[in-house]
């Protein structure tokens, strides 16, 4: 994939943490994890939402970290946090319904959201490659009110159908995930890739496109998934990380954990 910009002080890495933390809105909560969902979410506390409550699956409840944690347990996710809880007490909120979002890495994503983070190829016992699975990342799905999902996009990763459903998203389609059980009005509510920002259309709950990256075509966004992405007819284009926004990426992963050197 060729760069997405001209422009030399800014990345796809940063575009794509920038454009996610622009999601998170003040006064919300967000259960985090690894990678760039840390680093937008920091990003948003810094930049636009001071009263983002992050919550870590470690236990760490409400910090305002300065630094990028390598993970979820270091114990810089503990920095002026609010509470040093439990993984069955933070867990749980997910589970309560207390969560506004929770954002996720992925390995695979098909056209209704659902995430596989098990095993790529092969099978159960003899996979291809084997993954770290779902964490926490399954409660999350199931019961956050929106699901934020932020990774690489190809035709490898957006597939037609996931090789194993690890987190679930609007499952097979409109009325799914209530007929499983799960709460009504939940789900993904985007996905960042380094091409684009995807919502996911109200009636038929398969994924569209909401925001081009800068320098990005439609005929990309399509070579690039393995199914079809519904198109409007008005697109966006995705606003790009101005260089302030950079800097302070730089600040808070000095070195380049999440966005790179």
């Amino acid at each position: 994939m060729k760069s997405i910009t001209n422009q030399k002080y800014y990345t796809a890495t940063h575009l794509m943490a920038v454009a996610a933390a622009r999601i998170l809105q003040d006064n919300k909560s967000v259960f985090v994890g690894t990678g760039l969902p840390m680093i937008s979410a920091m990003f948003a506390q810094r930049r636009h939402a001071p009263n983002l409550l992050i919550i870590f699956e470690a236990g760490a409840v409400g910090p305002q970290m300065k630094v990028l944690p390598i993970s979820v347990g270091d114990s810089r996710t503990f920095h002026r946090a609010i509470a040093a809880s439990s993984m069955h007490d933070n867990m749980a909120f997910s589970q309560a319904g207390w969560l506004d979002y929770g954002f996720l890495g992925a390995a695979q994503i098909d056209r209704f959201g659902n995430i596989n983070t098990t095993f790529i190829g092969g099978t159960w016992e003899r996979p291809k490659v084997r993954l770290p699975g779902s964490g926490g990342a399954n409660d999350v799905g199931s019961f956050c009110h929106n699901t934020i999902i932020i990774m690489r996009q190809d035709q490898r990763k957006f597939m037609e159908k996931v090789n194993f459903l690890t987190t679930p998203g609007y499952l097979n389609g409109p009325g799914a995930r209530e007929a499983a059980g799960l709460p009504a009005n939940s789900g993904p509510l985007n996905v960042i890739t380094q091409l684009g920002i995807y919502g996911f259309d109200s009636k038929t709950k398969q994924m569209k496109l909401e925001q081009i990256h800068p320098g990005v075509t439609v005929a990309q966004i399509q070579e690039n998934s393995s199914f079809e992405i519904l198109i409007p007819e008005d697109i966006i284009t995705t606003e790009p990380p101005t260089l302030d926004d950079v800097h302070l990426l730089r600040e808070l992963d000095p070195t380049g954990m999440a966005i790179g050197k």
